[in-house]
């Protein structure tokens, strides 16, 4: 083995040097630290490193620069056709080509067709072929056509889950064999799970994903980091998942968005590698940038058991503990502390409709009354508040042994009582990846939960992105005779309206255990605290406590079965993968008639950042926005303007939104769609994917008000509340609104990635005066606006005036790059810009 060298700057001998206590500095900032120096860049370093051994906010903007960056395939596929589109404009198309490791893990596109079966696997898993093929031939002519790229094929597990057991290193080697913190930049919200094993990563859109793949960095302006300092020991029978939603709801109250957070304190001891990238993993659901947890013995433990060899861990323990970055007993310096005591945290849910609205199991009833407060309806043999869907999902829960034994344990315990799982209930279980099947199939707990239903379905995200597929029919038809309220349980980590499935109302966020605890009483109505999930044998009640794992099984189980043995790497490509046909020309051959895969219609656009008249409001919003809202991601519904669209060229098997993000006219035409979305201009009620186009007062589907304004040539604006753009990174919620002619949003706050993803589409995000929304202004979103951009840049303020009121308003923009990003139109044309540049100038 070739000898490696040490990173190329020593921290402590730097931090020596600029005379700054390197111990006193959070270790997220020794990491940016790190950056900073490997980009030659000494002087910001040493005013960083001070100012964060002194508690105090950074106050600087920097480009950050990660080892590697990982998409999954609904963001990676329409990522990957932006870059295609670049290449068809180049002399060289090869001067478009990732400048460092990418990749690109298919885990969203399979989904829950079949389900409470043996062969759902084999059977959702064709279907995903046949339906993909298309999406599959193109990554593979991705992989073959840019540098540097890998795509991991359908069938390994979930994108977050694979880097844990897979692909990071925690201390990554760069091109010249220099060592190196292994850090990610991620096109899914949720890569922050990463930060539990001690590698700093967070999500971006695909649009800022390609623009590091360019081999520009992130600028990034620092915020502040937080420490939670965690104490107390986790209570008996508290699973992973009930921490991190009592964490979620705690912290939302915190109010952090968009700073970066760091575990510190007595307790993180206490806390499994699992267990901290489950509470890593829902960082965007708190609403942080990052969520780390530094280096420990415990993470060199994680490491070992998950099948990386000695020399590996031996190589993390060194570099981390040379450059103080290994966690030991010393206490960094934060200018704001969170204390959260570990041992106030009891079983609980999150829902009906946010992750943040965190219940005991006792109040399960009453959240599903404040939903549906009318009299409990039944039609046949199912009721208002009936489980329609309960689904093991999401890489939230299913990498967290412990959850899923615990899941296993409860199943094995029902059978053994007789239990039963109603009919209505659709029974689903999505490991994250192969290695959870292999230890519940060891332990024998795989045999139980499919007992119970709960058979394997696939190795993807399924149930928790929306890929629920269809309900049990009898659900289906009494809801279309009696128009009843149904709900969803899944070990997931979103639960945003229509998210889960478009018929269910309320969706609630729980560990795996209690998922297969609910499905077996079939109902949201049950005090799981007090009455029983159901008879056995002899007709004697049920409850969950006599179901419910103890500790010490959990403990003996895991140390039997989940052995590195079951981690082994995955070579699942099969026949199917193997048999799709890409070419190997550096230049993608567009189909005309392709209705996935069409060349982008913003590659060339023209800078919109100017002043306006005229305006008008394309919808008037409330708080809490989702990226799901604005950009659906499930089934195409047949009579929504996508659906159409896609029915007059002649497809038949609609798919998802997710699956048809490579073709930018269906994803215009399913934008604001969200049955559920509420718009203001309409009524209080859902609004149903309409507007008021207001000249006209004529209420019309979405994209058929926004054409109705390009033709008058009317820019647009959007109103929001609080906390605009919550959820995913899908830069199509912002993509989506430029394809509309959507050239502002004004909204009370955003979340980070969406803003970010709104400056990468040329649109801009503007802050309406604190502690005002628009209804206090005294809009109500008919008026005509007229914004004065002229010195927005130099200012950041936006006067408005929208008929006879005026107010200012400022530009939410955080960066010198995202600056210039606007001013060019978004990151495509900039970024055709500089590569056309770098063309022309002589060699």
């Amino acid at each position: 083995m070739s000898p490696r060298k040490s990173s190329a700057t020593s921290l402590p001998e730097f931090a020596a040097r600029h005379d700054f206590d390197l111990n006193a500095v959070p270790y997220t900032g020794r990491v940016l630290l790190e950056s900073l120096l490997r980009g030659g860049d000494p002087s910001r370093a040493a005013v960083l490193g001070a100012r964060l051994a002194r508690g105090e906010e950074p106050g600087l903007e920097m480009p950050f620069r990660p080892a590697r960056i990982l998409v999954q395939d609904y963001t990676g596929i329409p990522l990957l056709v932006d870059l295609a589109a670049l290449r068809d404009r180049l002399a060289r198309p090869s001067e478009v080509n990732p400048a460092l490791p990418v990749d690109v893990v298919v885990d969203h596109s399979v989904q829950t067709d079949w389900a409470g079966r043996p062969d759902a696997l084999g059977l959702n898993e064709a279907l995903e072929m046949s339906r993909n093929r298309e999406r599959y031939a193109f990554l593979k002519w991705a992989e073959g056509a840019f540098d540097g790229l890998r795509v991991i094929p359908p069938g390994h597990g979930i994108v977050h889950q694979v880097n844990l057991e897979q692909l990071t290193t925690v201390v990554a080697e760069g091109p010249d064999g220099t060592l190196l913190p292994d850090t990610v930049l991620g096109t899914d919200s949720h890569t922050t799970m990463v930060n539990g094993l001690g590698v700093l990563g967070w999500g971006i859109g695909g649009l800022e994903a390609e623009a590091q793949m360019l081999g520009l960095a992130q600028p990034i302006c620092i915020p502040q980091i937080v420490g939670v300092r965690l104490t107390g020991a986790v209570s008996p029978g508290t699973s992973p998942t009930d921490m991190v939603l009592a964490l979620t709801r705690r912290l939302r109250q915190e109010d952090v968005r968009a700073l970066m957070l760091e575990f510190t304190g007595p307790g993180v001891s206490e806390l499994t590698a699992p267990d901290r990238c489950t509470i890593a993993n829902m960082a965007p659901e708190y609403g942080v940038m990052s969520a780390y947890f530094p280096v420990d013995e415990e993470t060199l433990d994680y490491l070992r058991r998950t099948g990386r060899s000695e020399d590996q861990v031996s190589r993390v323990r060194e570099y981390c503990k040379r450059q103080r970055m290994l966690r030991d007993g010393t206490q960094p310096v934060f200018g704001r502390t969170i204390d959260f005591d570990l041992g106030e945290v009891g079983p609980g849910l999150a829902g009906p409709s946010r992750p943040d609205q965190r219940i005991s199991l006792g109040e399960l009833p009453a959240s599903f009354a404040a939903l549906h407060p009318g009299e409990i309806r039944t039609e046949g043999n199912v009721r208002d508040g009936d489980l329609a869907i309960a689904a093991i999902t999401s890489c939230t829960s299913t990498s967290n042994p412990k959850a899923m034994l615990a899941a296993g344990l409860l199943a094995r315990r029902a059978v053994e009582r007789g239990l039963r799982v109603p009919s209505h209930v659709k029974t689903s279980f999505s490991p994250g990846s192969r290695a959870v099947t292999r230890y519940l199939a060891a332990s024998g707990l795989l045999a139980d939960l499919e007992e119970l239903g709960f058979h394997v379905t696939g190795y993807g995200c399924m149930t928790c992105n929306g890929g629920s597929g269809p309900l049990n029919p009898e659900v289906v038809e009494a809801m279309d005779r009696a128009g009843l309220t149904v709900a969803a349980v899944l070990s997931g980590n979103r639960n945003f309206e229509s998210r889960v499935h478009a018929q269910v109302r309320a969706s609630y966020l729980a560990s795996p255990a209690l998922v297969v605890a609910l499905a077996l009483s079939g109902t949201v109505l049950t005090d799981l605290e007090t009455e029983p999930l159901g008879t056995d044998g002899n007709g004697r009640p049920v409850h969950l406590r006599d179901l419910w794992p103890h500790n010490g099984e959990l403990r003996e189980l895991e140390d039997q079965y989940v052995t590195s043995e079951m981690f082994g790497h995955d070579d699942v490509h099969g026949p199917a993968w193997e048999a799709i046909i890409a070419s190997d020309d550096e230049v993608y051959a567009w189909d005309e008639t392709s209705t996935y895969i069409r060349p982008p219609a913003y590659v060339d656009a023209a800078p919109r950042l100017g002043s306006m008249t005229g305006a008008r409001v394309l919808l008037a919003l409330g708080d809490d926005i989702t990226t799901d809202h604005i950009s659906p991601v499930g089934a195409i519904p047949g009579q929504s303007p996508a659906g159409r669209h896609l029915v007059e060229h002649g497809v038949h098997d609609l798919n998802s939104y997710g699956s048809r993000r490579g073709n930018h006219e269906v994803m215009a035409r399913g934008t604001f769609s969200n049955p559920r979305l509420r718009n203001l201009l309409v009524g209080e009620g859902d609004s149903e994917g309409t507007t008021l186009h207001l000249p006209s007062g004529t209420r019309l589907p979405v994209f058929d008000a926004a054409r109705r304004y390009a033709e008058t040539g009317t820019p647009l604006v959007v109103l929001a509340g609080r906390n605009y753009g919550m959820g995913s990174s899908r830069d199509w919620a912002a993509k989506g609104p430029w394809m509309l002619g959507v050239r502002a949003v004004l909204a009370e706050s955003f979340e980070r990635i969406h803003r970010a993803n709104l400056c990468a589409m040329g649109i801009l995000p503007l802050l309406l005066p604190t502690g005002h929304s628009w209804a206090d202004l005294g809009l109500c979103g008919r008026e005509d606006f007229a914004l004065d951009l002229g010195r927005v840049r130099e200012t950041g303020e936006v006067r408005v005036t929208a008929d006879a009121r005026e107010f200012v308003v400022r530009a939410d923009v955080q960066s010198a790059g995202e600056w210039d990003v606007l001013l060019a139109g978004g990151t495509l044309p900039y970024l055709l810009r500089q590569i056309r540049a770098q063309e022309d100038a002589p060699s």
